[in-house]
């Protein structure tokens, strides 16, 4: 049994260090655009909106990529719906080269709000407990706020875009980082909740 119980915690293991590896190479990109953004207030709209598709768009393959090498069960249709979403906002941001500076904000308020219900969900959906989960709708309802809050100062000027933009940008890496180093503590919850303690299936 004992064995039983390695070999599951195993294959766990590889699958949720892909996770674990998707969500933090996200959240790098995420908070380097945030980063880059700051760092370049004089930006112009258009090398904006690159930047934007780019890193919509490498979120996106990042996720797709961690399904197919392997990652399943229920992390497996929120990755593939997150980072569905993620080359859907790039693609269209992309092919929108002419997009004027009120159309980026909705677009990037839409996608802001979607995203934190798409979070929120995933506190619930996702083996994720206590802290974690308080973590992750916490994450959900700062997106959702972010969306709103672009949805509501539509013309506040090009410094006012750039600072909600980056600081979106930052918090949802923050909380990708924080979620894929906790990742350890989820693949050990996992295989209790599977197979039971090593120390409850002695006892009895």
């Amino acid at each position: 049994m004992d064995s039983l119980i390695e070999q599951a915690g195993q294959m766990a293991g590889t699958q949720l260090k892909k996770l674990r590896w998707a969500l933090g190479i996200n959240g790098v990109l995420s908070i380097a655009f945030g980063v880059v953004v700051i760092l370049w207030p004089g930006i112009s709209l258009y090398a904006l909106t690159i930047l934007l598709g780019a890193w919509l768009l490498a979120s996106g393959i990042v996720g797709i990529a961690s399904v197919i090498s392997g990652a399943t069960g229920q992390e497996r249709g929120w990755i593939v719906f997150k980072s569905l979403l993620d080359i859907a906002v790039g693609v269209i941001v992309f092919v929108w080269p002419g997009i004027s500076a009120l159309a980026l904000l909705y677009v990037i308020a839409v996608y802001a709000i979607v995203l934190g219900i798409i979070t929120i969900g995933g506190a619930f959906w996702l083996p994720f407990s206590g802290g974690d989960t308080a973590l992750l709708v916490l994450s959900g309802l700062v997106s959702i706020v972010f969306g709103i809050v672009m949805f509501a100062m539509p013309g506040d000027g090009a410094l006012v875009l750039l600072a909600l933009i980056a600081a979106f940008a930052l918090v949802t890496g923050f909380w990708e980082l924080a979620v894929a180093i906790n990742g350890k503590r989820m693949l050990e919850k996992r295989v209790n909740r599977a197979f039971g303690s090593p120390k409850t299936q002695t006892a009895s």
